[in-house]
């Protein structure tokens, strides 16, 4: 089951990914930024971002449950930090990309589904035993 998020999770990922570098999907406004859905500001550094993170999830949920579990406890943990980051500095992480609103609360709602996945949903240790019964 973790195995089959994670491939989901990645594939979401990969998707914001790429849409994030489409103009249609991501308009440039007058002042300059560029807004993935009209709504969450993005960037060259986002997109990468999202690619890496959902090309490390789809490796993960190929592999093994444990690789995957491992996935969302520690993206989990860096998406909780920079939901933190970004709601303490505003518009910015670190002075590494913007942010806004949209992208701190979205941040947020990422990192409590990440993390509960990571610490809530047990790998399955099938055993031939079990598999037989």
């Amino acid at each position: 089951m973790i195995k089959k998020l994670a491939l989901v999770v990645g594939v979401v990922f990969l998707l914001a990914g790429v849409l994030g570098f489409v103009p249609a999907f991501s308009p440039q406004h007058s002042d300059g930024m560029r807004f993935l859905l009209g709504l969450f500001v993005v960037g060259g550094i986002e997109n990468v971002v999202h690619l890496l993170s959902g090309a490390v999830a789809v490796a993960s949920g190929l592999s093994s449950e444990k690789a995957a579990q491992l996935y969302f406890r520690v993206f989990g943990a860096v998406y909780a930090l920079v939901t933190v980051v970004g709601f303490v500095q505003g518009n910015t992480v670190l002075g590494i990309f913007p942010v806004n609103t949209a992208d701190n609360f979205l941040h947020l709602a990422l990192a409590v589904l990440i993390l509960g996945i990571g610490f809530g949903v047990r790998p399955s240790h099938d055993s031939p035993r079990a598999a037989a019964v």
